[in-house]
């Protein structure tokens, strides 16, 4: 079974373990390829929908891996039994979502060795949430799926509150420290991203102007890290 170049960039995230879970898991593609690649032993493909889960099931039950793979439909981490997973991937979902989700379910986190998480919106929000908890990001990676620049994030347990720039909720603190290959580029669509949002504020009352400068600043000191 062939993944995206997006779920595959997310699961080669995930270290070795005995069960690694998959939270809104859609067609249970991950768990599959953990599974398949004996990255772990098993795993929990898990989404609050009936559709995504029936899909998981069909696709589990095609490879063969019934024995490995347990499906669950429930909210979140609801699922989960903390220490139940060490490896635990929250994908496909936006920044503040994901922020809900382990806020929601801080004992199931605090019992595994790593969360695996990818956004596809707002992930200067969820990295200020990660920085204000004082969770650890321990690795971050980019991908590029059909044009597209996905972020990943893996972070672990911890309550270090420490202060950190600003900048770093909107660009990986680890990606600038790697030298990551994609980052000019990745770093030059943000630039383009909010220079066109600026052309849309329309209007000149206190708060468009508010919004201008603040998008004007955190252009400025992205053009700083390139």
């Amino acid at each position: 079974m062939e993944i995206s170049l997006r779920l595959k960039a997310v699961a080669q995230m995930v270290d070795d373990c005995q069960c690694a879970a998959d939270i809104g898991t859609d067609h249970g593609y991950i768990p599959i390829y953990l599974i398949k690649n004996h990255i772990c032993s098993r795993a929990i493909a898990s989404d609050i929908n009936v559709g995504p889960i029936k899909r998981a099931i069909l696709n589990v039950r095609f490879e063969n891996l019934e024995d490995k793979i347990d499906c669950r439909i429930g909210e979140g981490l609801s699922t989960i039994r903390p220490g139940e997973a060490e490896e635990i991937v929250i994908a496909g979902m936006g920044g503040n979502l994901i922020a809900n989700i382990i806020e929601d379910h801080v004992d199931v986190f605090k019992k595994s060795n790593s969360f695996i998480l990818q956004p596809m919106q707002n992930s200067e929000v969820l990295r200020e949430y990660i920085y204000k908890k004082g969770f650890k990001i321990i690795d971050e990676e980019l991908c590029i799926d059909e044009n597209r620049f996905y972020e990943i994030i893996k972070i672990e347990y911890n309550t270090d509150v420490r202060e950190v720039d600003s900048i770093f909720y909107e660009i990986g603190k680890i990606l600038i420290e790697k030298k990551h290959r994609y980052l000019p580029k990745f770093i030059e669509n943000k630039i383009k991203d909010y220079s066109r949002i600026i052309l849309n504020i329309r209007g000149h009352t206190e708060l468009a102007n508010k919004r201008k400068m603040e998008l004007q600043t955190k252009i400025k000191r992205l053009q700083e890290l390139i």
